[in-house]
């Protein structure tokens, strides 16, 4: 590693950690240099960064994960340090190696410890050599029931990508087939293990940071328990009802597995804890974590400024500081839970987050107003992260914060974290890994009184729709809601697949009882609900002729203005399989050909998009009649993929 002072520094990576990283290096005085994709040529990081170098193309295999034209921009821009941030090649010790080849300071660790750590199997003959407690591994060729369930796990790479969970031996083949699969396409490797899948199991971690002089320290725990399709949703630090002797446990078992690789910089050891408190190795990932904002909250730490000292060839003092208080992380998706957790596309009208400022709420984000979600990368938006003196505190504010977020353009997972955040089993400190499953159908239901809470959105957004705009010549601004009771004006919005028609003027007693207008302006509208104030905030899109509104009351409702006339091309062939998002074939089922007889709910085609794998299924049993998708074609929100003619019954 550099002893040289570092001047200028390239963040290999985008989105909210580049961001991030970006702070923290102007605060420490550095130049800053920016990589983009052609699609990110106008994102956040980039104009966050002193200067900013073009990768040319889309795919990450394209940008982002090209090594050789990472560490041409580093030189070409005058940068002397590449901090890899997270995901793409922050793992990658070849890229290590070249990076410090080059003439530049690696930000991370010895490529040595992270080529011990890549593979996950080598990782745990590794770490049993040094006495870490470790579940022991299954053959999946040769496993019997008595293994189930198990758990099957991409060897090269983490995220959830190339993981499956079994419980019958009749579908092990096809899950490691599909696993094994999505490992090589995500990290150019497709090995595959199994090992025992623990139920209720908690996922808790250990940050550790790492000098090169010998000092190692173990900066607390966290749990990240809260998972979807086995990436983390909430984490939290420290990891809330552990016994002191297991906490104590899981610190000497990641000082020792980084001792054992000699680690230097910043790195997570993570454990799966049973149910019956005991704890298992599960991986050490060789970077900073997604979730590092809850550690440095309660320590007070800035771990990135920590991991440039540390490059810098900077000494830990002996022991870190204490910890203080408790902290919570949300992360903000755009995707659709109730929907197989579909990611979400389209352009981010408003993102605020109350308390961000000065209070005990931190936002990191890699968008703002106006910017585009695209298919290719993380549907991430932000993580919203609480820190307070108590668990129940933090927690309370986190949910508070989430509740008030102003968000339009986009469906979001924020209804799920705010309803996740109050749930019982979540307060109780001792939530596991199969929460979502347990509890999702109940955390993604309407919420009571649903069409009038409805209604009201409508009404505030028909209102705002209605209302002048500022400076609007006088005749127009006596127009608008403000016409005669006589004469009362009709709008019509589907809501959620719903049909809303709402009438307005001077509110109508019986159209709207025990509702008052207050004030109505174009982003703005006020009533008075049975006495009581709500206030509604309103996004107009022209581009699509949609309004946003949203407020505490509400919660973000999408009103799509209803066409007078229906478009006939609207109509599909009835069993066509339209794409539910933009994304990318990377499988067809084998032997899917027009003629084929297929039967309902059988697997077709999968589609990638934003780092998550979705499966096409056949909607009836049938033929099928056409194939529009072939392996590796881009395709666009509603395409065509195939069409299914469904058998007549004898």
């Amino acid at each position: 590693m550099t002893q040289q002072p570092i001047t200028s520094l390239l963040v290999a990576n985008r989105g909210e950690i580049a961001v991030r990283i970006f702070r923290t290096a102007r605060a420490l005085g550095l130049a800053t240099v920016a990589v983009h994709s052609d699609p990110d040529a106008d994102a956040l990081h980039v104009r966050e960064a002193d200067a900013a170098v073009r990768l040319p193309g889309a795919a990450p295999a394209d940008t982002y994960l090209r090594g050789d034209l990472v560490i041409k921009a580093a030189l070409a821009a005058g940068a002397d340090a590449v901090h890899p941030g997270y995901g793409f090649l922050s793992e990658n010790a070849g890229f290590a190696r070249e990076v410090t080849a080059a003439g530049l300071a690696w930000i991370g660790p010895p490529p040595e410890a992270i080529e011990a750590m890549a593979s996950k199997t080598r990782a745990k003959e590794l770490m049993r050599a040094a006495g870490v407690p470790l579940l022991d591994p299954v053959d999946p060729t040769a496993a019997t029931a008595a293994d189930l369930p198990l758990l099957l796990k991409a060897a090269a790479g983490g995220g959830g990508r190339g993981m499956r969970v079994v419980r019958d031996l009749d579908t092990l083949k096809e899950s490691l087939d599909a696993a094994c699969a999505e490992a090589a396409s995500a990290f150019g490797d497709g090995e595959v293990f199994a090992e025992p899948y623990v139920e209720r199991g908690r996922h808790v971690e250990v940050q550790v940071l790492a000098d090169s002089h010998g000092t190692v320290w173990a900066l607390g725990t966290r749990d990240c328990s809260l998972q979807r399709r086995h990436q983390k949703v909430i984490e939290e630090a420290p990891a809330p009802a552990l016994p002191d002797s297991l906490r104590e446990s899981l610190h000497t078992a990641a000082v020792a597995a980084a001792r054992a690789v000699s680690y230097q910089g910043a790195g997570t050891v993570e454990f799966l804890v049973a149910a019956d408190g005991r704890p298992y190795f599960l991986e050490m990932n060789t970077r900073l974590q997604v979730e590092h904002p809850v550690t440095e909250a309660v320590f007070g730490l800035d771990l990135v400024a920590l991991q440039l000292r540390i490059a810098e060839g900077a000494a830990l003092p002996l022991t870190p500081p204490e910890p203080a208080g408790h902290a919570v992380e949300a992360r903000l998706y755009a995707e659709d839970p109730a929907r197989d957790w579909r990611p979400q596309t389209g352009v981010l009208h408003t993102l605020a987050v109350p308390g961000e400022a000065g209070g005990t709420v931190r936002v990191d984000t890699g968008f703002a107003d106006g910017d585009t979600v695209g298919i290719h990368y993380d549907p991430m938006l932000a993580k919203v992260v609480a820190h307070a003196p108590t668990r129940a505190e933090a927690v309370r504010a986190l949910a508070h914060a989430l509740a008030g977020a102003r968000i339009h353009g986009l469906t979001t997972n924020r209804e799920l974290l705010v309803r996740s955040l109050r749930h019982p089993e979540f307060a109780s400190g001792q939530p596991d890994t199969g929460f979502y499953e347990r509890h999702l159908a109940a955390l993604t239901e309407p919420a009571p009184d649903t069409a009038g809470r409805t209604a009201l959105a409508a009404l505030a957004g028909a209102l705002a729709e209605a209302a002048p705009a500022p400076g609007a010549p006088l005749a127009l601004r006596l127009g608008g809601w403000r016409n005669l009771r006589s004469q009362p004006q009709t709008r019509r919005y589907t809501v959620g697949g719903t049909e809303h028609e709402v009438r307005y003027g001077p509110v109508d007693p019986e159209e709207h009882p025990g509702v008052r207008i207050l004030s109505a302006e174009r982003h703005l509208v006020v009533l008075e609900v049975e006495g009581v104030r709500r206030t509604f905030h309103v996004k107009h899109n022209s581009n699509t002729s949609e309004v946003y509104v949203d407020s505490p009351f509400t919660g973000a409702h999408t009103l799509t203005p209803v066409p007078r006339f229906a478009d006939p091309q609207d109509r599909t062939e009835p069993g066509s399989l339209l794409a539910p998002m933009p994304g990318t074939v990377v499988r067809v089922a084998e032997g899917l050909v027009p003629g084929a007889a297929v039967t309902a709910g059988q697997p077709l085609l999968w589609l990638e998009a934003m780092k998550m794998e979705h499966r096409i299924v056949s909607p009836a049993s049938g033929t099928l009649t056409a194939l529009h998708a072939t392996l590796g074609h881009q395709v666009e929100f509603g395409a065509l993929l195939a069409v299914v003619q469904e058998e007549t019954p004898a």
